[in-house]
């Protein structure tokens, strides 16, 4: 007797993934129409009959959330920023007490990642950490808002983007820190960190610092800005192009703590004393940063309250109420590392 045909002999034959065969055997929008011609008669020519029974399951509740990373540049193999670990305990724990399980992959791992979850009823909604470069990222959202996926994403709010956001006011953070600084007699400022709308959390940051330093008395020099992603190396690097281009400050402000590491790293190397001679800061206060030598002052974020806060969010959406985009504090962290100037 011969076997029934099914959707993954389908997908075999069109030369696309599972998901994408359900998605156009649904008509959905989100496969273009030539495809779901071809992946359609494909279909007719097997005989295949859609399982209505296995159809009306996939639709009801899954109890289950998606959590979705995206993969970043790590010194070790877990491609996962240490700030996102800390909240990814916060967002297990709140998914427990709310009754729903945790699903967690890594977005880059397939293209399709933003139809993937809800659509073929791998969970209820999604919670996304981290992005990577943001223009890019945000038609993705559009796509996920259009199909009425319920989502939820750690980030800057912008009205003008879709979804709701639980962030950070990382433009109080950004400059709180910087007035701190100027409170201690610092002077000469260098920024470190993309502050472009690729990347709007340390735009945010920058703009803050930009604004505490603006009309201010006593700013010997119009503030530096040098690019950098979110990792040890790319501040590590920073230092590099800084002394190569003959800038010498007395204060560092760094976007994030792993950019912080890589200039604390590279100044020692130079021989140059922090916070003798120039004070450094970062932003996050994950875990190793105040085990670096000296101790990194920095910008708290309180991951607690936030895995709290995406985990509610995107379940008042999936129960059809009105979640809120939500701006926490920040906090600075005072240690040595911005002590005041050697005599």
């Amino acid at each position: 007797m011969k076997e029934k045909a099914t959707s993954f002999d389908i997908a075999h034959i069109a030369g696309v993934s599972q998901s994408t065969v359900s998605r156009a055997l649904n008509n959905s929008p989100l496969v273009n129409q030539e495809t779901r011609d071809r992946i359609q008669q494909i279909a007719r020519d097997l005989n295949y009959k859609v399982d209505k029974n296995a159809s009306n399951l996939r639709k009801q509740k899954s109890s289950t959330i998606a959590l979705l990373l995206f993969e970043d540049p790590t010194p070790d193999d877990s491609l996962i920023n240490p700030f996102f670990l800390s909240m990814l305990g916060s967002i297990t724990r709140a998914c427990a007490n709310a009754g729903y399980d945790l699903l967690v992959s890594f977005q880059n791992l397939d293209d399709d990642w933003h139809a993937e979850y809800e659509d073929s009823n791998k969970a209820d909604g999604i919670i996304l950490l981290g992005y990577g470069d943001y223009l890019n990222y945000r038609n993705k959202l559009s796509r996920l808002q259009e199909q009425g996926t319920h989502f939820v994403r750690w980030g800057a709010h912008d009205k003008d983007y879709p979804g709701i956001s639980i962030g950070c006011d990382n433009y109080q953070g950004g400059y709180d820190i910087t007035r701190h600084l100027m409170t201690s007699g610092r002077k000469r400022f260098v920024f470190i960190g993309d502050a472009g709308s690729h990347a709007p959390e340390f735009m945010a940051r920058f703009n803050g610092f930009a604004d505490a330093l603006a009309g201010a008395t006593g700013i010997d020099d119009v503030p530096v800005q040098y690019d950098a992603i979110s990792t040890e190396d790319a501040g590590y690097e920073a230092v590099g192009a800084m002394r190569k281009d003959g800038v010498r400050p007395d204060a560092i402000v760094c976007a994030s703590d792993l950019i912080a590491m890589g200039v604390l790293r590279a100044l020692r190397e130079t021989g140059i004393q922090v916070p003798d001679d120039v004070a450094v800061v970062g932003y996050d206060n994950i875990t190793v940063s105040a085990y670096t030598t000296p101790g990194l002052t920095t910008v708290q974020q309180n991951t607690r309250r936030a895995g709290e806060l995406l985990v509610d969010a995107l379940i008042k959406a999936i129960n059809n109420e009105q979640p809120e985009d939500y701006l926490m504090p920040a906090e600075l962290v005072i240690r040595q590392s911005c002590g005041s100037l050697r005599d």
